[in-house]
């Protein structure tokens, strides 16, 4: 259902019908020389070292008003704010639940739209190869897929 696709030091996630649900950024540890990171990631994907997890962004909310020159009514805006306290009261439950750390931001890639980022650890290292961290990443997409967060 899923696939991933690399680009510079990052996984782009993709769905079944192949839009994008979610970026990974493994965890590469601390890298010396700083100004050297580009060619030491690179690298370290060449020779498929082992990351301990990473960052996983997923869309959080996206609220249908923002970024729009349409003009908008009282209505529709209430329609759409109260669309979004759903989904963030979905992921409000989940987050508490699993007592995950996370953090939200305005998504880069659309200004109507919160992300969610939070941490993975893996249970083991994983090979930097894009079929295992898939495999390792498989059961937490699937399960925000399942209570429809993603």
């Amino acid at each position: 259902m899923w696939k991933l696709d690399r680009e510079d030091d990052f996984f782009r996630i993709f769905d079944k019908n192949h839009n994008i649900a979610g970026y990974f950024v493994p965890d590469y540890g601390n890298i010396f020389p700083e100004d050297k990171a580009d060619e030491v990631i690179e690298q370290m994907h060449k020779n498929r070292d082992k990351v301990p997890g990473g960052y996983l962004t997923v869309p959080m909310v996206k609220f249908g008003i923002f970024g729009s020159d349409e003009d908008m009514d009282v209505m529709y805006v209430e329609s759409h704010l109260s669309d979004a306290l759903l989904r963030l009261e979905a992921w409000k439950e989940f987050l508490l639940q699993n007592q995950m750390h996370h953090a939200i931001r305005l998504s880069h890639t659309d200004q109507d739209m919160l992300s969610l980022t939070f941490p993975v650890k893996f249970t083991d290292p994983v090979s930097l190869e894009k079929t295992v961290i898939l495999g390792t990443l498989e059961p937490t997409l699937d399960l925000l897929h399942e209570k429809g967060l993603l």
